[in-house]
């Protein structure tokens, strides 16, 4: 017995070992691209580094590719719009699991149907609607939208319903707590790795996003990384494509880091909750 249970975990491991190393993959070659010359990368694929990064470094540079202005126009966009997400997120969920309201059923039913629909078909009602208002050009179309996140509402509702207990909200209305001190000082602890878990995916799809950046935006200076990046297909004689995924693997670097720092608390608040009180 011990040892079919001993050959099933070796299997396991060893399964988890391979998707680990096929997730890590495409990560490793876009590194070691980014560190090779164009001529190497049209010869094929290689895992091992190269001596090209300092040239691809120069070739973004001349190209116009201010690293640190499309990564502070990414960050500020990415995180502010994260911020409205997840807490405009939370408060709709508390809603939705602490009180039972008419047409409750009803607007939860609308809210899951809007998931439904692609956000590309809004897309020309959107820009001419920001057009009316004179907000082309501006960061506030890419981060004041995201207050209404359905999808993230959709999670965290299914995730409140198993953490949720009323008696922490009656004890707090009990000591003369209004609504929003309790939703603040109890229901948010109590929700961390939801909204860990929601700020991961809401930061990486806003770092991301390239559509929509490229459509409101016009201003060379306001570009994000990966508008930026798209410039360097700009030259119709020859194509940088290690300085390319040098610009590519600058994006990715942010959301590994971003990743490193939420997933701590999801560890954190799986390991508690597998504690018995």
């Amino acid at each position: 017995m011990q040892k079919a249970l001993r050959a099933r975990r070796t299997l396991i491991y060893v399964i988890c070992g391979i998707l680990t190393l096929l997730s890590i993959l495409p990560f490793w070659i876009l590194l070691v691209n980014a560190t090779r010359s164009v001529e190497q990368i049209r010869q094929g694929l290689s895992l091992l580094p190269s001596g090209s990064l300092v040239h691809n470094w120069h070739v973004l540079m001349n190209q116009g590719f201010n690293v640190w202005q499309g990564m502070g126009n990414s960050f500020i966009i990415a995180a502010c719009s994260t911020i409205l997400t997840v807490y405009f997120s939370a408060l709709g969920a508390y809603a939705f699991t602490a009180y039972n309201f008419k047409g409750k059923k009803l607007l939860f039913s609308v809210m899951v149907g809007l998931i439904m629909i692609p956000p590309q078909i809004s897309m020309i009602g959107f820009y001419q609607f920001m057009t009316k208002l004179n907000l082309l050009n501006s960061f506030i179309p890419l981060i004041i939208p995201s207050i209404a996140a359905p999808n993230t509402v959709f999670f965290l509702v299914e995730y409140m319903e198993t953490v949720y207990q009323p008696d922490y909200a009656d004890a707090a209305r009990l000591e003369g707590a209004h609504e929003l001190k309790i939703f603040h000082r109890i229901m948010l602890p109590i929700m961390k790795p939801g909204l860990a878990t929601m700020g991961i995916f809401a930061f990486v799809t806003s770092w991301n996003n390239f559509l929509m950046p490229l459509i409101l935006i016009n201003d060379q200076s306001k570009y994000t990384l990966p508008m930026l990046v798209q410039l360097l297909t700009a030259n119709i004689y020859r194509t940088e494509f290690g300085a390319m995924y040098l610009g590519i693997g600058l994006t990715v670097i942010p959301l590994i880091i971003i990743y490193l720092f939420l997933s701590r608390y999801i560890i954190g608040g799986v390991t508690a909750g597998g504690l018995k009180e």
